[in-house]
């Protein structure tokens, strides 16, 4: 199969070239860089990490902190427990999120990109582990273009079981947040719980599945495709363009100063030599992770982890010229010169300030919702089988069953009233104890005096109160059937 494609020469008519579809990867060598913006890079990702890998094994009222039993279909964070019911709050997760990218995208680019992202965050310790174990940008190209030895297949062989460790342990971490940690941790050591012998693991299909699932996709993205997944399978990079401005701060290439550019010694005057101040030393480019050069304007392949800022103040600084070449700025403040002030003047515009007001009013309206949330859920439902019946000679009876949902962890004695029409009462079932983060199905009869109310169908109310705690209470409306 031929992957070419065949396009006319318009430097010669009637001639034809062909163009290869597949862009064949280049191997990015990245340079290791310190500086301001890699060290807040660095506790970004130490904090993630330690938000990730430590979330599980967090301990709350004698369970895991954080875990989305799906089986159970229960959301445990903290001390707040989550039904399917409670999908808005996802919702309005998402839309804060959403918003939020779109808020830091408008201000300041690429931040999540460049700093938070797990592609980033896992490439970045990807490539620790493998300067650590192959050595800097030289070292390892001067690596990989020896012949296969034992030195080379030993650094290879330890850097991919690094490699391969930390992606399973990322794997089992994300599966211990479905699956108690502890038990996982058990089952993979291959400890039953009922003996407490070590035996053979017990894991289940899925948990294997995920477990290796998950371990293989952090494994490929970070170690092998690294840039890759963010040039062409991220698709925001393909639409960050529609959030940026003139006003928006960008890593930027400082051309008016910089051109031309041009190598000298540190005691040569740049102006004597008509050069600007870059020294054309492709620092930039070396410390790039997507191997781009920022001094050829804002790529889409750039996601904003400012390291060619930090290479370049490196450069300037052993100069003797001021940092900043290379600097976060806008475009309205390269072309109007713009003092640091006026920059962030301009920050406050209508657009970043429609999205910090939506923003916030949605994160007030999902605190509101949370504090006064009730921890009791009730459904009604009619037991079709026996609409209406008379009973005992005097009075007719409804039947229904009432799925009450305590959301909460604490056990409660629920009272269940009703009320709509005189001589309405509750006949049998009125008290039910429902333990924590528990639903339970209760059959409740309702009375009422023959006579009392004409045929037809009458609304009624019923309210399922906690015995112990006047504020937990549920009204549901229902009918009630004369005949």
């Amino acid at each position: 199969m031929n992957d070419n494609l065949k396009t006319a020469d318009l430097t010669n008519p009637g001639e034809t070239v062909e163009q290869p579809l597949y862009e064949i990867r280049r191997e990015i060598y990245s340079r290791a860089v310190s500086g301001w913006f890699a060290r807040w890079r660095w506790a970004l990702v130490i904090f993630t990490q330690l938000v990730f890998y430590g979330g599980p094994w967090l301990s709350w009222n004698e369970r895991q902190a954080v875990l989305f039993d799906l089986v159970a279909r229960k959301f445990y964070i903290f001390g707040i427990v989550f039904w399917p019911q409670d999908f808005i709050y996802l919702t309005g997760l998402l839309v804060v999120s959403a918003l939020s990218l779109f808020l830091f995208t408008a201000v300041a680019g690429r931040l999540w990109c460049g700093y938070a992202c797990p592609q980033t965050v896992y490439t970045e310790i990807f490539m620790w582990i493998e300067r650590k174990v192959e050595g800097d940008r030289l070292a390892r190209m001067r690596l990989d273009q020896q012949p296969l030895s034992a030195r080379k297949f030993g650094l290879k062989a330890v850097k991919h079981g690094l490699w391969m460790a930390l992606a399973l342990w990322t794997g089992f971490t994300f599966v211990g947040y479905f699956t108690p940690i502890h038990q996982l941790a058990a089952e993979v050591a291959g400890i039953t719980a009922s003996a407490g012998q070590a035996g053979s693991p017990s894991l289940g299909p899925w948990e294997i599945f995920w477990v290796l699932f998950y371990g293989f996709a952090t494994y490929g993205n970070a170690g092998w495709m690294r840039e890759q997944v963010c040039k062409y399978m991220c698709p925001y990079a393909r639409f960050q363009s529609a959030m940026f401005d003139p006003d928006t701060l960008v890593i930027t290439y400082d051309r008016e100063r910089g051109e031309p550019r041009g190598p000298r010694a540190r005691n040569i005057d740049a102006q004597s030599l008509g050069l600007g101040h870059c020294v054309d030393c492709d620092i930039c480019v070396q410390v790039c992770p997507t191997g781009i050069d920022i001094r050829s304007g804002l790529q889409y392949e750039c996601i904003g982890c400012a390291a060619c800022i930090d290479g370049c103040n490196q450069v300037m600084a052993r100069m003797g010229y001021p940092k900043g070449l290379i600097r976060y700025t806008t475009e309205n403040a390269l072309q109007q010169k713009l003092a640091p002030r006026q920059i962030l003047a301009r920050a406050l515009r209508p657009r970043v300030l429609v999205y910090t007001a939506i923003l916030w009013t949605i994160i007030i309206a999902i605190g509101i919702t949370l504090y006064a949330r009730v921890p009791l859920k009730v459904d009604v439902i009619r037991d079709r089988a026996n609409l209406a019946r008379e009973v005992e000679g005097r009075w007719v009876e409804n039947i229904y069953r009432l799925q009450i949902m305590n959301t909460g962890e604490a056990p409660h004695r629920f009272v269940i009233r009703a009320s709509g029409a005189e001589t309405l009462q509750v006949a049998g079932g009125e008290a039910v104890e429902i333990p924590g983060a528990t639903t339970r199905m209760v059959p409740v009869r309702l009375r009422i005096d023959a006579g009392k109310l004409p045929a037809g169908s009458h609304k009624i109310e019923f309210e399922v109160a906690a015995a112990d705690d006047a504020a937990i209470v549920a009204r549901e409306r229902s009918i009630f059937l004369v005949r």
